[in-house]
C-alpha cells in the first residue's frame, strides 16, 4: 500500500513538474545559455548598472534579432525567459513612470514571444520566472538558505532587491510539503483512507505556518521605502497600470499594443492550490482575476490546480464523516491559511501603503512608483482583493458540531 502510495506520488510529480522538496522551484536552474544568446545574457546580468546609467534601451535598440530555435530543452527555455523578461522590463521603466516605453523593439519582442509560446507563458516577466527559476547558489554544497542564495538576475534595489525575490523563494520552499500533503489527501478521498488523508491536512496545516514564518525573513532583508521606491516598478506589467493605460506594443508581434500583468503572489501556484483543495469559494471578482493569474503559470502547475479544483469537495467529504479529528484537522488548515493572509495583508501595508503615502526620500529612482500606491503590480487593487480573499478563507470554516456520543445522548 505504502509502496503504491510512493509511486503515485512521484506519477504527480512528472506530471505536474514538481519535486517533493521544492515543490514548484525550478530544480537547478541553468546561468548559461549557448554562445548564440550572449548578447542577452549580458544585458541580463548588467542589468542594474545599465538602467542606472539610462544605456540600457541604446544598447536594446543595437541588438540584432535572434532566433530562439537553438535552445534545445526547458531549462534554456526558461532562462531565456528569465533573461528576456527582465531586459523587457528594464527597458520599459529604464526612465520611471514619467516614461515609460509604449513599443518593445523586434529584437527584444519578437525572440521573446517565440520562447514564451514554447512555454506556454506569456511575454512578460512572471512570478516563475522572477521567484521560481531565478536562483543559485553561492557555495553549490551548502544549503538553500538565505544566506547561500543569490539571484541570477537583479533590478536597482540592492540588497532589498534580492531579499525580496530570495524570500518569496523561501516561502514557496516552505510550501513543498503541503503540497505533497495537497497530494495525498486527494489521493486518500478518492479510496476513503481518513487516517492517510487526515495526515495530508496536518502537512498542509505545518506547511502553512512555516510559510508564514519563513514570509517574516522580509523584514530583515528588504528596505521598505527601497522596495516601494525603486524595486517595485520593475515588476509591474502593462495592464490596468495606469503608467500604460493601453498596454505595450510588440513590434514584430502585433499591430495592436497587448495588455500583460506584471508579476504578483496571486500567480504563485501553492496558494491556488491551496484554495482549490480547501475549497475556497472566492467572490466573483476576486475568482475571476485569480483564474487569469493561473494564465501566467507554466502549463504543468496549472493543470495541478485545475485537477484538485475538479476533485470532488474536501470540505463536502468531511461534512458526510462523522469524524472531529478530520473536521478539526481541516479547520486547522484553513485558520493557517487565513493567518499567513493576514500576515500578507500587514505586509503589504508596511511596503506599500506606508511608503506610498510618504516622501521617497533617498531613492535612486525617486518617486517611480507612485502611480501604483493603490494598485497591485499584477493589476489588481490590492487591499480589496487581499481582505476579499482573507474572508472568503474564513468563510470555509465548518462550525463546530456535537460529537457522535453527544448526537447519541440527544
Amino acid at each position: 500500500m505504502e509502496t503504491n502510495s510512493r509511486e503515485a506520488l512521484q506519477e504527480d510529480y512528472d506530471a505536474f513538474d514538481i519535486s517533493d522538496e521544492l515543490g514548484f522551484i525550478l530544480e537547478e536552474p541553468l546561468n548559461n545559455l549557448p554562445d548564440h544568446y550572449q548578447v542577452w545574457l549580458d544585458l541580463a546580468n548588467n542589468l542594474t548598472h545599465l538602467i542606472q546609467s539610462r544605456e540600457l534601451r541604446d544598447l536594446v535598440h543595437k541588438m540584432p534579432v535572434l532566433s530562439p530555435n537553438l535552445l534545445s530543452n526547458h531549462r534554456e527555455l526558461r532562462l531565456a525567459h528569465l533573461a528576456l523578461g527582465f531586459i523587457s522590463m528594464g527597458y520599459v521603466w529604464q526612465e520611471g513612470q514619467q516614461s515609460p516605453a509604449q513599443i518593445l523593439p523586434k529584437a527584444l519582442a519578437l525572440p521573446y514571444w517565440l520562447v514564451s509560446d514554447r512555454l506556454g507563458l506569456p511575454a512578460i516577466l512572471t512570478y516563475a520566472d522572477s521567484v521560481l527559476c531565478n536562483w543559485k547558489l553561492r557555495d553549490p554544497t551548502g544549503d538553500m538558505e538565505i544566506g547561500n542564495l543569490d539571484l541570477i538576475f537583479s533590478f536597482p534595489g540592492g540588497e532589498s532587491c534580492r531579499g525580496f525575490f530570495i524570500v518569496s523563494l523561501l516561502v514557496e520552499m516552505a510550501a513543498s510539503a503541503g503540497i505533497t500533503g495537497a497530494l495525498e489527501v486527494m489521493h486518500a478521498m478518492n479510496i476513503s483512507d481518513l487516517s492517510s488523508l487526515q495526515r495530508g491536512l496536518v502537512k498542509v496545516t505545518q506547511s502553512l505556518k512555516k510559510m508564514k514564518e519563513t514570509f517574516k525573513l522580509m523584514h530583515n532583508h528588504v528596505d521598505p521605502t527601497a522596495f516601494h521606491g525603486t524595486l517595485r516598478i520593475f515588476v509591474s506589467g502593462w495592464r490596468d497600470n495606469p503608467m500604460l493605460p493601453r498596454g505595450l506594443l510588440y513590434e514584430g508581434v502585433s499591430n495592436e499594443p497587448i495588455l500583460l500583468s506584471g508579476g504578483s503572489a496571486a500567480q504563485s501556484s501553492a496558494l491556488q492550490c491551496y484554495d482549490a483543495l480547501l475549497c475556497i469559494q472566492h467572490d466573483d471578482e476576486t475568482g475571476a482575476f485569480l483564474t487569469r493569474m493561473r494564465e501566467y503559470m507554466p502549463p504543468a502547475h496549472r493543470r495541478l490546480i485545475e485537477t484538485l479544483s475538479v476533485c470532488p469537495s474536501l470540505r463536502d467529504f468531511i461534512l458526510s464523516h462523522p469524524s472531529s479529528d478530520l473536521c478539526q484537522a481541516f479547520n486547522s488548515c484553513i485558520s493557517a491559511l487565513v493567518d499567513l493572509r493576514n500576515y500578507h495583508l500587514k505586509t503589504v501595508a508596511k511596503y506599500v501603503i506606508l511608503p506610498g503615502s510618504q516622501a521617497m526620500v533617498g531613492c535612486p529612482l525617486r518617486g517611480v512608483g507612485t502611480a501604483l500606491n493603490t494598485t497591485g503590480t499584477g493589476g489588481s487593487s490590492f487591499m480589496v482583493f487581499l481582505k476579499s480573499t482573507r474572508n472568503a478563507t474564513q468563510k470555509a470554516l465548518i462550525q463546530e458540531r456535537p460529537s457522535a456520543s453527544r448526537e447519541t445522548e440527544i
